[in-house]
């Protein structure tokens, strides 16, 4: 939302300097202001296509909703999604060859022909392990703890990224969860849980996502009652009293049968509320009562034991990053002789660093390996024809990573998110995951032979998709 901010600003300021209104903007104008911050060399601070493409993003999400409500013609020109209107059917392409399966949508008009090779990173276990120690657990590069590391909200933090890492979730939608909405830790590697409507990115309905085990024993390791940083914060904040304090709090007095409805206290008795129409805002102000006083349901609580805010999480991470980079000098730098000079130098030059979509790319990643592992030994011994009716009626791993991501399209997950792996070796994509991951291709392989051999059905696929270890 601060990018989009900043792309209205200018925006507005380009409009501004050609005389123009914004609810009278035109598409000429929107191609001449894409011309302005991608070429015009009378322009110091040109841009490139990436940048520019959230420009465009930005861009039409504003004028997508001034037309809702104010009827504002919108200026941005877009291809619509396959499907919204037979008239768009002019628009896409007929299919093609199997990388295209899924590419019934042409290119938006606007989007610059650089925008496709984004700056997407992505970060391996080993180097996610190092960054967590050294960034939210207080190590050096050296594997010592720092001398008077004080990490009070140390295993909150650890949660939250391990959560993220392991769930490919957003920020926004992770952020959210209530400690209800969390699954029993049991044996299977991965852990169903269900991901309400109004948490998601853009809305639409709500879906499954995944928890692996070690994930979410370190989300119940920080709710445990007797060590975790939770219960702690609580207790301080009940006695206090800071709860009471708050405005619009609702009491959650019991769950209904299916467990996606809850019953809240109201002037008239209880009411039942499902959990897939409460937005992050809401969800921030469910609370229980408890022997010790009211206590919230929202998992992620701030050191002063309220609701610790989706967007807040960016200056966790902003935070660690810092401390990696001090880090990083110091290991450099250990007796300090540096000048400052060459110690800010040395700081730019930080190899590890992360951020929250980073995460989630890792995640893409990490299951783009593994699916694609899966793909090439189920499909060892059949001819083209033989494999192509497999995938059509089984559905290949494109489709099934796009569901793991929450995207509705798969051309979002290969394009956006792994256009650069998608030509790897397979024997390189094993190395990228560690002995666990490893072990989780293997116990997958070995559920579909004990399926019935060379032949799947969509059950067999989707009970060792979810039970494997991963």
């Amino acid at each position: 939302m601060r990018r989009y901010a900043y792309t209205l600003v200018v925006w507005l300021d380009f409009l501004t300097a050609i005389g123009r209104s914004w609810n009278e903007a035109t598409a000429r104008d929107v191609e001449a202001f894409k011309g302005w911050r991608l070429t015009d060399m009378r322009n110091y601070e040109r841009i490139q296509a990436t940048s520019f493409d959230t420009d465009r993003a930005g861009l039409n999400t504003f004028y997508t909703w001034a037309s809702g409500w104010y009827g504002i013609a919108n200026p941005v020109k877009t291809v619509p999604a396959a499907g919204t209107d037979s008239a768009d059917a002019s628009l896409h392409s007929s299919g093609g060859a199997e990388d295209h399966r899924y590419s019934n949508r042409r290119r938006d008009p606007l989007r610059p022909a650089g925008s496709k090779r984004r700056q997407v990173k992505w970060l391996l276990r080993p180097a996610l392990e190092q960054w967590r120690d050294i960034g939210l657990r207080g190590y050096g590069f050296d594997g010592y703890r720092k001398t008077g590391w004080r990490g009070f909200n140390e295993d909150r933090d650890v949660a939250f990224v391990d959560g993220l890492y392991g769930t490919g979730l957003r920020i926004r939608e992770w952020a959210s969860i209530l400690d209800i909405e969390l699954p029993t830790v049991g044996r299977a590697g991965l852990h169903r849980a269900w991901l309400a409507a109004e948490c998601i990115k853009g809305g639409g309905e709500g879906r499954n996502y995944w928890i692996p085990r070690r994930s979410l024993q370190s989300v119940l390791g920080y709710m445990d009652t007797m060590e975790g940083s939770r219960t702690e914060v609580i207790r301080r904040a009940q006695r206090r009293g800071t709860y009471e304090k708050l405005r619009g709090i609702r009491i959650v007095s019991g769950r209904g049968g299916l467990g996606r409805t809850i019953h809240v206290e109201g002037p008239a008795g209880l009411v039942p509320m499902s959990l897939d129409v409460l937005c992050p805002d809401e969800r921030q102000l469910l609370f229980r009562r408890t022997p010790h006083g009211l206590e919230p349901l929202w998992v992620w609580l701030s050191i002063t034991g309220q609701p610790k805010k989706p967007y807040s999480w960016e200056d966790t991470f902003d935070a660690a990053n810092e401390r990696v980079k001090e880090a990083w000098v110091r290991s450099a730098d250990p007796d300090r002789q540096m000048t400052e000079e060459n110690r800010e130098r040395a700081r730019s030059q930080c190899p590890l660093w992360a951020t929250p979509h980073m995460l989630r790319h890792s995640f893409a990643l990490r299951w783009f390996s593994i699916l694609s592992l899966v793909e090439e030994r189920r499909l060892t011994g059949f001819s083209d024809e033989e494999a192509a009716d497999l995938r059509d009626r089984i559905g290949d791993f494109w489709m099934q990573l796009a569901m793991l991501m929450g995207h509705s399209h798969p051309d979002t997950t290969r394009d956006h998110y792994l256009e650069p792996f998608t030509g790897l070796q397979v024997s390189y994509l094993m190395e990228l995951l560690d002995d666990e991951e490893q072990a989780g291709v293997d116990a997958l392989v070995r559920a579909f032979a004990s399926a019935g051999g060379s032949t799947l059905g969509p059950a067999s696929v989707s009970t060792a998709r979810l039970e494997a270890s991963s």
